[in-house]
């Protein structure tokens, strides 16, 4: 289902409280600290190409989930929302993908810039794309679960909504030869069942600090303005790289993400804890 023909019902969503941000949580999936590099004030203009270092190669903890086993993951009663740690740290996020249209340009400009960002896939993109899919891990991206098909979670059965998360969860597995351990709701619309399925599943449950709205296509400068006023240590920035027009989103990262490294912000992705 394209998501430019849920916008209507998004937008209901977002305006009756349903989105993440109305709820509350702490991500302390993020620990430990690394050198800041330095570098000049935030600017409107994009840099060159920068030599790569190692807060942008490298999440705070590395990518790997832990070699201990067995693994358990924890029935939430909400997402987390935010990463916790010291130091100036941002999480940024695409949901939607992967679209080849956009996609690509995503990751040429993370490339640029060394950084790592986590994808949520729906998983009927996915199987068009696994090479976009291939691409997103083998540049230490981090990939989680959107859905197969992006539905309202909460209007479907239990059985319903776990074929929604295995068949994405299996996509990602065969491609990229290991099973997510992140998923995201759709329209940020969650309920027990989502949080306990997925967590059977292996995967936590990841929402957002701070929608960009890109969804909506505002603009550019919309996107940009909303990004460099709402960053903050911790925060999760949501954006799309699929589901309609990305080209503002596009466009916007190429803007705000010079500008965050240059503030001095690692942009990074979370390590799982495990219980």
């Amino acid at each position: 289902m394209k998501k430019d023909q849920l916008l209507t019902r998004r937008a209901a969503l977002l305006a009756g409280g349903v989105g993440a941000a109305a709820t509350a949580g702490v991500l302390a999936a993020v620990t430990g600290d690394v050198p800041a590099g330095s570098g000049p004030a935030a600017g409107a203009q994009a840099r060159s190409p920068r030599s790569a270092s190692a807060y942008r190669l490298q999440p705070l903890t590395g990518y790997g989930p832990p070699h201990a086993a067995p693994r358990r993951t924890l029935v939430r009663r909400e997402p987390l929302l935010r990463v916790s740690g010291r130091g100036r740290t941002i999480v940024l996020t695409f949901d939607d993908g992967p679209d080849p249209r956009y996609t690509p340009d995503v990751l040429d400009t993370l490339a640029e810039y060394d950084v790592r960002a986590m994808f949520f896939v729906c998983g009927e993109m996915a199987a068009d794309s696994r090479g976009l899919l291939s691409r997103m891990t083998d540049e230490g991206h981090v990939v989680g679960n959107h859905t197969w098909s992006h539905p309202l979670l909460t209007r479907l059965t239990r059985r319903q909504i776990r074929r929604e998360m295995e068949r994405t969860s299996e996509v990602i597995e065969e491609t990229c030869g290991e099973r997510p351990e992140w998923f995201r709701a759709p329209y940020g619309a969650w309920n027990r069942a989502t949080f306990q399925i997925g967590a059977e599943l292996g995967m936590e449950p990841l929402a957002w600090t701070l929608d960009t709205l890109d969804w909506t296509t505002p603009g550019t400068r919309s996107i940009v303005r909303r990004v460099e006023n709402g960053a903050a240590p911790g925060v999760v920035v949501l954006s799309h790289d699929a589901g309609g027009d990305r080209s503002q989103s596009v466009r916007a990262l190429r803007r705000y993400l010079p500008g965050l490294l240059d503030s001095g912000y690692r942009v990074t992705v979370p390590r799982r804890h495990y219980a």
